[in-house]
């Protein structure tokens, strides 16, 4: 099939005299045929990593390839290294398959030459459906593969495994562990599409660097899941180098998009089997979901590394209750004139009531210090030479923290 669409571009190509390159839909490489002559760093980028970049694909949209459905010429961008193009849609009756393109930069292309692409488009579109085809129908039963192994019973879990191992999908059934990237959106905004496209290429970049068949991957929303299948073995990266690589690859594909604030990545334990991963799954979401709660934690947090927080993230809201943990303290945190008070009172429980420490810290005489705990023993009427009390103040702090009632400015 893809050998169909190879002759068909190279065809192209060569009555228009000029190079050819065809994307999907979603704007991923799929053919193109021999470059020379001018070329910018886009359409470089492009064949070298069989995709566009995020603010390349976002760039084209705003031009209107989306919408158009006859060929559109779309403006050079010096920001991009980006020479202006003709761009030919692919259809498959109503159905959007892709894209032809071609670098235009002396607006040479005429009538007749954009005649002849048009002409070649009815060649063009039943090859690449039966192209798109073939590829979603693979990527779909691995989707549904990874999708099982994260939600069904453990005898479907198993099968699924038998299954993958059969086909060669992923290599060995060893030691599993799972990360999970979330994209933060920008306040009063939601993920766009571009950001979950970038979500998807880094995941699969991600999965190359590791080793296609040692790893599954899964888009979810605005959250991408990937299943480590190759537990530790020399030569191959270990989980920590993975989640990092995952992250500065997230990080930088998604820096220039407006709907995303931030990128975290969640790390679960690993686990001895591919079918129960969905445990480390678990944990990683969990993991995630603080680490998007509490940005100072950073962008990689691992469960073993969450400390109360791992018990806090498995309570459900009607257990998120400060009221009930120290009814006090949720009466102070009702005021902002008491911030200054809870962060002291957060910084001398974080250093076990060690005084000389926590004025040390914060840069503060020794009096002030005692000042400043005495208010929080009259405000919130308790008592800090009472272990119970010092354990109820703590664990509500970290509550109010999760549950964004509680936000520090340090």
């Amino acid at each position: 099939m893809h050998a169909e669409l190879q002759r068909i571009v190279d065809a192209v190509a060569t009555r228009v005299g000029r190079p050819a390159l065809i994307e999907d839909r979603r704007q991923r490489v799929v053919v193109y045929s021999e470059h020379t002559g001018l070329m910018d760093d886009v359409r470089r980028t492009s064949i070298l990593r069989r995709h566009t970049t995020p603010e390349v694909i976002s760039w084209f949209r705003d031009a209107g390839i989306m919408k158009a459905r006859d060929p559109i010429r779309t403006p050079a961008c010096p920001e991009l290294d980006l020479l202006p193009r003709l761009c030919v849609p692919i259809f498959h009756h109503d159905l959007l398959l892709g894209f032809v393109w071609f670098i235009d930069a002396d607006g040479g292309m005429t009538d007749t030459d954009i005649e002849v692409v048009t002409r070649a488009t009815g060649e063009l579109s039943l090859a690449l459906y039966r192209e798109n085809l073939l590829g979603e129908l693979a990527s779909q039963r691995e989707a549904e593969a990874a999708r099982t192994l994260l939600v069904d019973s453990a005898e479907t879990r198993n099968e699924v495994v038998r299954s993958l191992l059969a086909d060669g999908v992923v290599a060995s059934d060893r030691p599993a562990t799972a990360l999970v990237a979330q994209l933060v959106p920008t306040r009063g905004q939601v993920l766009d599409e571009v950001a979950r496209i970038a979500l998807e290429q880094v995941l699969v970049a991600t999965r190359r660097w590791i080793g296609v068949r040692e790893a599954l991957h899964l888009i979810r929303h605005d959250q991408g899941v990937l299943l480590i299948c190759g537990g530790q073995v020399a030569g191959r990266p270990s989980t920590e180098a993975a989640a990092k690589y995952l992250s500065e690859a997230l990080h930088n594909a998604t820096r220039n998009l407006t709907s995303v604030a931030r990128v975290v990545v969640g790390v679960g334990e690993p686990r001895p089997r591919l079918a129960d991963a969905v445990h480390s799954y678990d944990e990683a979401l969990q993991s995630a979901r603080v680490a998007v709660q509490l940005p100072a934690l950073g962008r990689i947090i691992s469960w073993a590394n969450l400390g109360i927080y791992r018990m806090l993230s498995r309570m459900d809201d009607q257990h998120l209750d400060l009221a009930g943990v120290h009814p006090g303290l949720e009466r102070l945190l009702r005021e902002d004139a008491n911030q200054v008070l809870l962060e002291t009172l957060e910084t001398y429980l974080d250093l076990a009531g060690n005084a000389h420490a926590t004025a040390e810290q914060l840069r503060l005489h020794r009096t002030t210090l005692y000042y400043r705990l005495h208010r929080v023993e009259q405000l919130a009427e308790t008592d800090l030479k009472d272990g119970n009390e010092r354990l109820c103040l703590h664990l509500a702090l970290k509550l109010g923290r999760l549950t964004g009632h509680y936000r520090p400015g340090h």
